[in-house]
C-alpha cells in the first residue's frame, strides 16, 4: 500500500508561495484548499497586469471548476469555440476547435488584469503579502529561510518559487543561466471592438501569418474589447525597447488592410512593447524542500498560447503530488516528474520557427490526435 500524508501534515505545513503572478496565486488556491498554511509574498507594491488579453484552455477551467472558482472567471471572460489560422491576407489556413477536457469544450478569453483580480479575489485576506522583493534563500533540515529586501525573513516548510522568468529563487538554487532573447518583439495593446475595423464578429480568436510576422486577433466581448498582438522578427534584444508607429505600419504591410487600419489608428502611448524571451529547461526543479513552476520552471514562447495555462496546470499537479505522496522531498519529485515532460515539450514546440507550410506541425501542439481534423497531417509535435 502507498503511503501518503495525512491531512494533519500537510495541514501542519507552512509554505511559502513566492510570486502572485497566475501560478504563485492558483497555487495559494490549490494548496489552501488542503488546508495548509499558506502566504504568499510579491515584490511589487499593488498588483496590476498590463498588456493583453489570453486564452484558458479547457483544462484549465476544468481545474477552475474543481477549486470552485469557475463562475468568478467565467463572469470576466468569453467562452470561444474555436480558433482559426489565416495568411497575412486572411486566406484560411487551418481552423479548429479546442481540446475538450472532462466536460470543459471552450476556451475563455480574459484579460490579463481581470484574470489576476479574479485569481487573487478567491484567496483569504491576509494571505498575499505585497512589498516584499526576495533577496536570499537558505535551505537549513528541511525548512527553508527567505529574507527580503523589506527587512523580514520567513521561514517555511516548502517554499514554491513562482516569481516569473526572472526567478531570483531559480537563479540562487538550480541555474544561473538567464533568459532567452528570441529573436522577436511583441507589440500588445487592448483597444475597443469598434476600432477593429469589422474583424470582431465573435468570440474566436484569429491568428495572420506571414513574413516571419504572426498578428493575433483575440476577442474580448464581455468588453466590447480586442487584443490586438504582432509579433515580428527583430534582432534588438532590449527588454523594452521603443518603436514607432511607421516602423509597425512596416511589419504589418501586405496583411489584410483591416489589419493594417487598427495598427494605422493605434495610439503609441497604450501599446506594450516587449523582447520576446523564454528560458532553456532547467534540468532540476526542486530540492527537498523548494520548489520551482510557472514561469521560473518553465518559461515558453507565447506562440502555443500556454504560460498561463501551464502555470495553473502546475499549482494542480503541484496540489495533487501533496496528496498522493508520504513526504514533501517525494511530492516534489513526483511533481517534477508529472509536468516536466509536458513543459520540456511545450517549450520546444513553442521555439520552433514556422511557417504557413509548417503550422500543421506546431499549433496546436498539444491536441490529441483524436482530434485533429481528418485532413490534416498528424505529426509527432501534434500528437503531444
Amino acid at each position: 500500500m502507498i503511503q501518503t500524508m495525512k491531512a494533519e501534515d500537510i495541514k501542519n505545513l507552512n509554505i511559502a508561495i513566492v510570486g502572485a503572478g497566475y501560478g504563485g496565486a492558483a497555487a495559494a488556491k490549490a494548496l489552501s484548499l488542503l488546508g495548509a498554511n499558506v502566504n504568499v509574498y510579491e515584490q511589487a507594491s499593488q498588483m496590476r497586469e498590463v498588456g493583453a488579453g489570453i486564452g484558458l484552455r479547457p483544462a484549465t477551467m476544468d481545474r477552475f471548476n474543481r477549486w470552485g472558482i469557475f463562475d468568478a472567471i467565467a463572469k470576466v471572460s468569453s467562452p470561444s469555440d474555436y480558433f482559426e489560422i489565416l495568411t497575412a491576407s486572411g486566406e484560411p489556413i487551418l481552423k479548429d476547435t479546442w481540446p475538450e477536457f472532462g466536460e470543459q469544450a471552450h476556451t475563455y478569453l480574459i484579460h490579463r488584469g481581470d484574470f489576476i483580480e479574479a485569481l487573487l479575489g478567491v484567496l483569504p485576506k491576509g494571505m498575499v503579502h505585497l512589498g516584499h522583493k526576495l533577496e536570499k534563500i537558505e535551505e537549513m533540515d528541511g525548512r527553508s529561510v527567505l529574507s527580503f529586501t523589506n527587512g523580514n525573513t520567513v521561514e517555511a516548510d516548502l517554499v514554491v518559487g513562482a516569481d516569473g522568468i526572472k526567478s531570483v529563487v531559480r537563479e540562487q538554487l538550480f541555474s544561473d543561466k538567464g533568459p532567452v532573447f528570441s529573436g522577436e518583439h511583441a507589440y500588445r495593446v487592448v483597444i475597443s471592438a469598434d476600432d477593429a475595423h469589422g474583424l470582431v464578429v465573435d468570440d474566436n480568436l484569429r491568428m495572420y501569418i506571414g513574413k516571419g510576422t504572426k498578428v493575433y486577433l483575440l476577442p474580448l466581448r464581455h468588453r466590447n474589447q480586442v487584443s490586438f498582438d504582432i509579433t515580428a522578427l527583430n534582432p534588438d534584444g532590449t527588454w523594452a525597447p521603443k518603436v514607432s508607429k511607421e516602423s509597425l505600419l512596416e511589419t504589418v504591410s501586405g496583411f489584410d488592410e483591416r489589419i493594417v487600419n487598427i495598427t494605422r489608428g493605434l495610439d503609441m502611448n497604450t501599446v506594450n512593447v516587449r523582447a520576446v524571451y523564454d528560458i532553456d529547461p532547467v534540468d532540476s526543479w526542486h530540492t527537498d524542500s523548494v520548489v520551482l513552476m510557472g514561469d521560473a520552471a518553465h518559461s515558453m514562447l507565447h506562440h502555443q498560447g500556454q504560460g498561463a495555462n501551464s502555470a495553473i496546470e502546475d499549482a494542480g499537479a503541484l496540489a495533487d503530488a501533496l496528496t498522493q505522496a508520504a513526504t514533501v522531498k517525494e511530492a516534489l519529485a513526483l511533481f517534477q516528474a508529472t509536468r516536466k515532460p509536458v513543459t520540456d515539450e511545450l517549450q520546444r514546440i513553442s521555439r520552433q520557427g514556422w511557417s504557413e507550410e509548417e503550422v500543421n506541425d506546431v499549433f496546436p501542439g498539444q491536441k490529441p490526435t483524436s482530434q485533429k481534423p481528418a485532413s490534416a497531417p498528424v505529426t509527432a509535435e501534434a500528437r503531444a
